[in-house]
Parts: structure tokens; C-alpha cells; sequence
């Protein structure tokens, strides 16, 4: 072989390597941008990860709160929005998103009593909006102390904290007070954001979290995994069977076991105060929203196929993470729903 024709050969050879090496670094162009949710965000941050080191494509993602990521994603500044709180299936149409379950959680009470374990202090819905009514106030309150005669209650004030700004989890907390209170719902009423009676406001689950772990006395809400990772004691909660149940994948589980899927359009379902004996009753349904005729497909397709993973192969994060991941026959149902409304 002479030297023009191997120097042509080396030559096309470059060309087709650096054509494919264009090619890919194209395919992992896609920026996919997310926002909304800080109840499923240690979740989605270790998606993320796994996915990226999996792929190489990014997923860039802000705990902004579940209105943001509803107003976000309306106004197609970002690929996808994560709620905590689902629309309605005439909200989605009238705004062109389509919406779908990825992951169910729970909020969980927390306090900052000395001597108190996690898991201790015992609570239930009508209590917890009394507190947040302030009608209870201080720690030592005899309808408090009813329920625990073991715990050595403080002759302290109760400072109740809350989220400020629009959220998903505020949403299932107060579906649950709600549903828990008559006084409550006649004067507080359900949304992503309320006019609390009473307390201070934080930013954020880890707003939440840092609050009640540096103020004695405290209480609020956040996502079981947060309470963890600050070490912050939770409590027991009444369910509606009743009983006494603690905050775990189990009684999670057992709350989203109850939910039937199959006859609610677009999956709108809200699943506070769940029946059965081993219910946690304040667990929420994360939420994923994007645009039926996204103006970026490629973004849109790309973060489907996020998705598509973390639901069938990203579950083992999910168990990690101390939520509960989505049954089987449920993702092959989200699966069909995204062929016929995402295009």
C-alpha cells in the first residue's frame, strides 16, 4: 500500500473518530434542568448521581419548593417540575403537562425535647392541629401528657415551625390536619402555602430541619429522610385504624398500598390518612410534571429515559433513601400513560 493511500486511510479514520466522538458528546449535551420538591430531593440528587456516572448525562435539579417547580414548569423554564401536590387533570390540560407518580414518601412530626427519643413521643392529628392552631402551648399540656405517661414532659413552650414558601410537603401536612380537625379545615383550610395562626417560618425541608435541631422546644415537618440525616426525633403517630404507628418504608408502604391507580385520570390521588392498622398517616406522593409538546424534545426525551431508569432500575436508591419505590404493574402503567400524552 503506498503512502498516499495510507495517509488517506489514517486520515478518514480521524475523521470517522472525531464524528462519533462529536456524535456523543452531543447526545450528552442535553441539559436537563428540574425543579420544584425538596420532600424527593436526597432521592433525586442520588439518581442523579447514579445515573450520570451510569451515562455521562446530567440532570441538574433545585429543591425550590413545589409551587416553583409548578410555576417553573408552566412557564418552560425547566425540562420537568416535581410536586409534591398533584394538579388536577383540568389544571394539566389547561396548562398542556402531563403528570405522573415517581416515588411515595412520608412527613413526619419532629420535635427538639431533651430526653426525647426518636420515635418516643406519641401524637395524633387532632393534637398536632391544636398545636398549630395554638390552642396547645406548652409542652407539659395534659392532653399531651395523656398520651405519653412515660415521657417527662417540660413545662416549656411550644414554637411551632412551618414552611414558607409553596409546598408539596405543607400540602399533605395540612390535608392531614384537615382531615384530622373540623376547626382546622373551617379556618386554615388545604393548599401549598396557608395563613398559619401561629409560629415561624423556614425555607425548605433543611430549613425545617436545622430549625428544630438547634431550638429547644421546638416542632415542625419535613421528609423522614431529612429527620434522619439531622438526627432529629420524630414521633408516633395515630392513624385512622387507631393504632400507634412509626415513620418507616414499611408504614409507607402500607399506606400506598391502599391507593388504587387504575381508575384516576392522570394519577391525581392523595394518599394522607390512609386506612389500615399498619398506615402511616401522613404519607405523600411525589410527582413528576412535563409538557405534553415539550418545545425542547430532545430535553423532554432525555429526561423520560431518567425516568424510565430510576423507576425500573434506580429503585435500589429509592429502599436506600427510605422511600418506597412504586410497584411494578404501577410503572408499566405510567409507561403506557407517557406513549399516549407525551410526545
Amino acid at each position: 500500500m503506498n503512502r498516499t493511500l495510507i495517509g488517506s486511510t489514517r486520515l478518514l479514520r480521524a475523521i470517522v473518530l472525531f464524528a462519533a466522538i462529536c456524535h456523543a458528546a452531543s447526545a450528552l449535551s442535553v441539559e436537563i434542568s428540574g425543579a420544584g420538591s425538596s420532600f424527593v430531593y436526597p432521592l433525586l440528587l442520588k439518581w442523579a448521581a447514579t445515573y450520570h456516572a451510569k451515562t455521562g448525562q446530567r440532570i441538574d435539579y433545585l429543591p425550590t419548593g413545589s409551587g416553583n417547580g409548578v410555576r417553573q414548569i408552566k412557564a418552560e423554564k425547566v425540562t420537568f417540575g416535581a410536586s409534591d401536590m398533584p394538579l388536577s387533570p383540568d389544571e394539566l390540560r389547561a396548562a398542556g403537562l402531563a403528570q405522573f407518580p415517581v416515588v411515595i414518601g412520608g412527613v413526619v412530626p419532629v420535635v427538639n425535647l431533651k430526653g426525647v427519643r426518636p420515635g418516643q413521643l406519641r401524637l395524633t392529628g387532632q393534637l398536632l392541629a391544636d398545636i398549630y392552631l395554638g390552642k396547645i402551648v406548652s409542652w407539659n399540656d395534659p392532653a399531651i401528657a395523656l398520651l405519653n405517661p412515660g415521657i417527662s414532659l417540660p413545662a416549656l413552650k411550644i414554637i411551632v415551625v412551618h414552611r414558607i414558601e409553596s409546598s408539596g410537603t405543607t400540602f399533605n401536612w395540612v390535608s392531614f390536619l384537615s382531615q384530622s380537625s373540623a376547626a382546622w379545615k373551617s379556618s386554615v383550610g388545604v393548599g401549598t402555602t396557608v395563613k398559619w395562626p401561629i409560629g415561624v417560618g423556614a425555607t425548605g425541608n433543611d430549613g425545617v430541619s436545622i430549625y428544630i435541631r438547634n431550638v429547644e422546644g421546638t416542632i415542625g415537618y419535613v421528609e423522614l429522610t431529612y429527620a434522619l440525616q439531622q438526627n432529629l426525633s420524630f414521633t408516633a403517630m395515630q392513624n385512622r385504624s387507631g393504632a400507634f404507628v412509626q415513620p418507616s418504608r414499611a408504614s409507607f408502604s402500607a399506606a400506598a398500598a391502599a391507593a388504587d391507580w387504575s381508575q384516576k385520570p392522570d394519577f391525581y390521588q392523595i394518599v394522607t390518612d390512609a386506612p389500615g392498622p399498619d398506615a402511616w398517616p401522613i404519607s405523600g406522593v411525589v410527582f413528576v410534571l412535563l409538557p405534553k409538546e415539550a418545545k425542547d424534545q430532545a430535553a423532554s426525551k432525555a429526561a423520560l429515559a431518567f425516568f424510565r431508569w430510576a423507576l425500573n432500575q434506580g429503585q435500589a436508591d429509592a429502599d436506600a433513601e427510605h422511600y418506597v419505590s412504586l410497584p411494578p404493574a404501577l410503572v408499566k402503567q405510567i409507561e403506557a400513560y407517557w406513549d399516549e400524552n407525551i410526545k
